[in-house]
C-alpha cells in the first residue's frame, strides 16, 4: 500500500545524500546520464528566476545560482531541506528555500523563467495539479523542464535472466512501492501518453522528449542496474507555457 514519501525522505535523506554525490556546479537529470551540460535544455539563466520542485539537496539551484540565476526551491521534506541549507552556506550561494508541497505555490505570484524538477514527480500522484501551478507562475514561452523515472522501467522485472521479463503492465497506474537501504517509498506510474496529455491540458507545448541511454563511461551510481543498457531509466521532457 501507498507510503507517505515526505516521512519516507525525512527518514532517508542523510544516506541519500551521503551517496548521491550529486554535482553543485551543473544540472542534473537523474541516474547515470548525461547532465545540463550534455542536453542543453535550459539556456543561459544569467538575471532569470530559476523554481526548482523537489529540489531535495538543492544542488540544481545551487548550480542555477551559481550561474547568475535567482533560485528558488521546494521541498516537502524538512531534512532535505536542511542538508540544502548547509550546502547552500557552504557553496557560498542563495538559494530561496521553501517547505511544502510540490502543487502549493501559493507563494509565487508569477514571473518565474524556467521550472526544473528533477525525478520528483514520480512521487506525485495528481501530476496535473502540479503543471496547472507551473503554469500559472510561469511567464509566456517560459519553459518547463523535468525529468521522472521511464513509465516504461516499471514494466520489466529486474530481477529475472536475460532476456528481460515483463513484470507488471505500462498501463497499470497502480501505485508501486520500493525500497532503499531499509526505507520504503510509493512511486507513481505515469505514463507517456498521461504526461503529455496533462501538459496539453494545462496550456502547455512539448517541444522535447528525450530518453537518454546510460553514460558510457564514468563511475555509476548508487541506482546502477545493467538494465539500464536495455530499458530507458529515464523520460526528460520540456514544455513551454501557452496562453497566461
Amino acid at each position: 500500500m501507498p507510503v507517505d514519501n515526505v516521512a519516507a525522505w525525512d527518514r532517508h535523506a542523510a544516506a541519500y545524500q551521503a551517496g548521491a554525490h550529486l554535482p553543485t556546479d551543473v544540472a542534473h537529470y537523474g541516474p547515470d546520464i548525461g547532465t545540463e551540460a550534455d542536453f542543453r535544455l535550459l539556456g543561459n539563466l544569467t538575471g532569470k528566476r530559476v523554481l526548482e520542485l523537489g529540489c531535495g539537496g538543492a544542488q540544481c539551484s545551487i548550480a542555477f545560482a551559481k550561474q547568475g540565476a535567482t533560485a528558488i526551491g521546494v521541498d516537502a521534506s524538512t531534512e532535505q531541506l536542511a542538508f540544502a541549507k548547509r550546502l547552500c552556506d557552504k557553496e557560498g550561494v542563495k538559494v530561496e528555500l521553501h517547505h511544502g508541497d510540490l502543487a502549493d505555490l501559493a507563494f509565487v505570484r508569477g514571473g518565474i523563467d524556467l521550472v526544473f524538477s528533477a525525478y520528483a514527480f514520480g512521487y506525485v500522484d495528481d501530476l496535473n495539479r502540479v503543471f496547472r501551478q507551473c503554469h500559472r507562475v510561469l511567464k509566456e514561452g517560459a519553459p518547463l523542464v523535468f525529468s521522472l523515472p521511464h513509465p516504461f522501467y516499471n514494466v520489466v522485472d529486474q530481477d529475472a535472466d536475460q532476456p528481460l521479463l515483463a513484470r507488471r503492465s505500462y498501463f497499470d497506474r497502480s501505485p508501486i512501492d520500493f525500497e532503499l537501504d531499509g526505507t520504503w517509498f510509493t512511486e507513481h506510474q505515469h505514463t507517456v501518453g498521461d504526461v503529455f496529455t496533462g501538459l496539453a491540458r494545462a496550456n502547455f507545448r512539448v517541444d522535447t522528449i528525450l530518453e537518454p541511454e546510460p553514460s558510457p563511461s564514468g563511475p555509476r551510481s548508487m541506482h546502477w542496474s545493467e538494465t539500464f543498457k536495455t530499458i530507458p531509466r529515464t523520460l526528460i521532457v520540456r514544455a513551454r507555457k501557452e496562453g497566461i
